[in-house]
């Protein structure tokens, strides 16, 4: 895993956050629930490709 997938992830992180409690303040609840699951889907969506190799190198471990 690189570091710019860990950057690209806080910075998702801190966006989602920030617009989640603007969103809250303002009597939004809906839409900021919306857009924090919308960012665990983007960051689970950048994950998935690294958990696949991780599952292929495992396989290939316990099949030798």
């Amino acid at each position: 895993m690189n570091e710019a997938l860990l950057f690209k992830i806080a910075a998702v992180g801190i966006l989602v956050s920030v617009l989640s409690q603007v969103l809250k303040h303002s009597g939004r609840e809906e839409q900021a629930f919306l857009t924090s699951l919308a960012g665990l889907l983007l960051v689970l969506f950048w994950i998935i490709p690294y958990v696949y190799e991780l599952f292929q190198i495992m396989q290939k471990l316990f099949t030798l």
